[in-house]
């Protein structure tokens, strides 16, 4: 029986393989690996492989290609063997293959594919000191296995597999294949046939490798430093999240808001522009990261929408004797005025209108118009709103900021509807005739679309820059004065005047209204200070003369804070609590006591006792005023000498004034016309600092003169107002019940005033006309009867 000889597997390779062409990286000897095939020829390949001695060439495709022929490939690859094929769904197949042995291209038989090559196979050259290629497996293992420990992409098996291969060559051979080098380098190895030389080079690319995750391992530190304290923030945070859960409260301020905002905002029921504009404002709101600087100033605009009072309408439930009842309660005296007001609330019920209106209260200061804007939102149950315009010279505090800007903000208007949370209150809008105008804009301008009924039913604030309905606002404004008003803002509103109050009815105020206010005030009990009827009208007629009452009500708050300060200060010395309960009757003497030595004397009363002198009524934005007018005469070339701080209005009505007296004069003998050549004629209005203006000024200046060129003194008490014309008319004025109330003041007891203003005199109260006597005159002449 013969002996059987075994013969090793590479000894039965064919020199003729098919090949088939690989992407990515070369396949190296001794390895156990899958490959996918999808191209149809390379399919056919292995197919036909499979079925006979299962034996492929594997080789590397030097550019990636669909088709690649025999120019496209490397000449060195590796035989393998088909363990296992796996058919694909969509026409390709999986193979796994067992690679054997490399292989040299000596000749192609087939360069289309399926390519077929005679091949030349290749044994490692394993020639050189034993020892130095052991010392090399060495490093080799030893090296890779830093690397292996330092990678997770290492698996355990390979590990074991790198441990257990036993073949100088196909150490190089596997650790080439698992190392992330680039294929042009991996297909060096594979052509490298001796054994040492390849093991130095992969070792070289071992170091390399070990050089990357020792950078890639402090780059891993760095950012594991950097991002340290957010982590650990953020467990904090998701911690804090998992607490406010369990108590019940919102976790994410953002969605809170976001929540917050589209469920107010869908309860509106939008339509139109706010609708889209609002909607993608939101949705803009959803995306944006809380820590941008935009999402404050889109939070700050969604807040401001959903503030507003866009759906609220107060109905109006009041009665005119309620109404009646509060104004009277809040206020002493003015009739008129009230009843101005009653009319307007009563019309305003009985057609059932909810619109806005625009009522302008003039007045000098202290005269109560502010608190009249209280009274009459509470007696129509409206939220009240107040804010002033005065010195007011940009126009965004009207309409508002462009919210480009940083810190913009809505208009007075929308702050005043958010704030009163209804979109029909009563707006009172304060000093509107101290309106400046400069390059930020014109804010009386701005007014107009705010009080214009066709305009304000789409009010558009800058800020918003939405549409809003202001039109069941009602709108109350006031000024000391019409001359710096606007005219078409004059135009939109209803005129209210509020003269000056006079003596008896200040102390009435006085008595019902700031004592015991004052007293409270103060620290004191009501029942503790007492003011006697003369104690109140030595105030009144030598401390607060003015038209309001702002000054009478500071000189009480003062003798009761001084009365306070004496009984705590004697209660501390002889530590008596008790003296703090004392009780006090405040008397003339009293008076003089606390607020020292009066303002205006009794002497100080004009009065027109010299010869040239003539009292006239002037009106002011401080309420009606009395005017004392001097002249006198001196040798000289002739002419007419204007002083006291005089407007061009009062200059022409002096120079018309001395034209007709020179007419008269000469006319009548008073003078010769060479006298007027020779004397100069001075004309002066005390307290040359203030300003004057006006024409009612032209028959008290004739006066004068006459009593000048006639010697003589006009008669006692009396005062007038009227402009005078060229042909001696007395001409109407304006401001009479103002100037009635100064004139009373000053213990004037007869008044001239012009025929035409005769009809004025209905509308001033019984109780202002009582003890005043009126001349009206249709001319000078008559005027000059009156008084000499």
């Amino acid at each position: 029986m013969s002996e059987t000889e075994i013969i090793p597997a590479e000894k039965l390779l064919s020199n003729k393989l098919t090949i088939l062409p690989i992407m990515g990286h070369p396949v190296f000897p001794g390895i156990f690996s899958p490959l996918m095939i999808n191209n149809p020829n390379d399919v056919k390949a292995v197919e036909e492989a499979f079925n006979g001695d299962s034996l492929i060439g594997v080789i590397m495709v030097k550019d990636e290609s669909d088709e690649p022929t025999a120019e496209d490939l490397y000449s060195v690859g590796t035989v393998a063997r088909i363990i296992k094929k796996i058919n694909l769904p969509e026409g390709g197949v999986n193979i796994f293959i067992s690679t054997i042995k490399r292989f040299k291209i000596k000749k192609y038989i087939s360069v289309q594919s399926p390519i077929v090559a005679i091949v030349e196979y290749l044994d490692d050259d394993e020639s050189g000191n034993k020892n130095e290629i052991r010392a090399l497996t060495r490093a080799l293992i030893s090296e890779m296995k830093e690397v292996s420990e330092n990678n997770p992409l290492f698996s355990e098996e390979m590990r074991l597999n790198m441990v257990n291969i036993d073949h100088p060559g196909k150490i190089a051979d596997f650790i080439t294949s698992i190392l992330n080098i680039e294929k042009d380098e991996q297909q060096r190895i594979l052509e490298t046939l001796n054994v040492r030389k390849r093991m130095e080079n992969v070792l070289v690319f071992i170091k390399k490798e070990q050089e990357l995750l020792r950078i890639q391992k402090r780059i891993q530190t760095d950012l594991n430093e950097k991002i340290e304290n957010n982590q650990r923030k953020y467990f904090l945070r998701e911690e804090l999240k998992s607490i406010k859960e369990e108590l019940g409260e919102f976790t994410d301020a953002k969605s809170s808001d976001y929540q917050k905002f589209a469920d107010k905002i869908a309860s509106f029921n939008f339509t139109g522009e706010i609708k889209e504009t609002v909607e993608r404002e939101l949705e803009k709101f959803q995306l944006m990261d809380p820590e941008s600087s935009e999402y404050i100033v889109s939070r700050n605009y969604l807040e401001t929408i959903t503030l507003l009072p866009w759906n609220s309408e107060n109905n109006e439930y009041y009665s005119i004797d309620k109404a009646k009842k509060i104004l009277d309660a809040d206020h002493y005296g003015l009739d008129d005025v009230k009843k101005r007001l009653l009319e307007f609330l009563a019309v305003r019920k009985v057609r059932g209108d909810n619109k806005g209106a625009i009522i302008l209260l003039v007045g000098p200061p202290g005269v109560g118009k502010t608190s009249i804007g209280k009274a009459v939102a509470k007696s129509m149950n409206k939220p009240f709103f107040r804010f002033s315009v005065g010195g007011l010279r940009d126009e965004a505090e009207i309409k508002g900021h462009r919210r480009t800007y940083v810190g913009a903000l809505p208009g007075k208007i929308i702050q005043g509807l958010k704030i009163t949370k209804s979109n029909s209150p009563v707006f009172l809008i304060d000093e509107i005739d101290k309106m400046g105008e400069s390059h930020q804009g014109d804010p009386a301008s701005a007014l107009l679309e705010v009080l214009d009924p066709e305009q304000n039913v789409s009010f558009r604030d800058q800020y918003l820059d939405l549409p809003f309905d202001i039109s069941n606002v009602l709108f109350i404004l006031t000024a000391n004065t019409l001359d710096s008003v606007p005219e078409p803002l004059l135009d939109r509103a209803e005129i209210i005047s509020l003269s000056g109050y006079i003596d008896q009815e200040k102390i009435e105020i006085a008595k019902n209204y700031l004592i015991p206010k004052s007293i409270i005030k103060n620290g004191l009990k009501k029942s503790q200070v007492k003011f006697d009827k003369k104690a109140l009208d030595l105030i009144v007629t030598s401390y607060a003369r003015e038209s309001g009452v702002r000054n009478l009500e500071k000189c009480i708050d003062k003798i009761n804070r001084k009365y306070c300060t004496e009984l705590l200060t004697r209660s501390e010395l002889e530590n008596n609590p008790e003296i703090l309960q004392e009780k006090i009757t405040i008397t003339p003497a009293e008076v003089l006591k606390y607020l020292s030595k009066p303002i205006f004397n009794e002497d100080e009363i004009l009065a027109a006792d010299k010869i040239g002198t003539a009292i006239g009524l002037a009106w002011t934005s401080m309420g009606g005023d009395t005017l004392l007018i001097e002249s006198i005469a001196y040798e000289g070339k002739g002419g007419f000498v204007l002083t006291g701080k005089l407007g061009d209005v009062m200059k022409e009505s002096a120079n018309i004034a001395m034209s007709w007296v020179k007419k008269y004069a000469i006319k009548n003998g008073l003078k010769k016309k060479d006298w007027f050549e020779k004397n100069t004629i001075h004309l002066h209005f005390p307290e040359g600092a203030t300003p004057k203006d006006g024409p009612s000024a032209g028959i008290t200046i004739v006066t004068s003169l006459i009593s000048l060129l006639r010697g003589k003194t006009i008669k006692k008490h009396f005062a007038m107002t009227g402009e005078l014309s060229l042909t001696g008319k007395v001409l109407p004025i304006g401001g009479l019940r103002e100037k009635t109330v100064a004139a009373k003041r000053n213990k004037i007891t007869d008044i001239i005033i012009p025929k035409a203003n005769e009809r004025d005199l209905e509308e001033i109260p019984d109780l202002v006309k009582k003890g005043l006597k009126f001349h009206p005159v249709s001319n000078i002449e008559e005027v000059l009867a009156l008084v000499f």
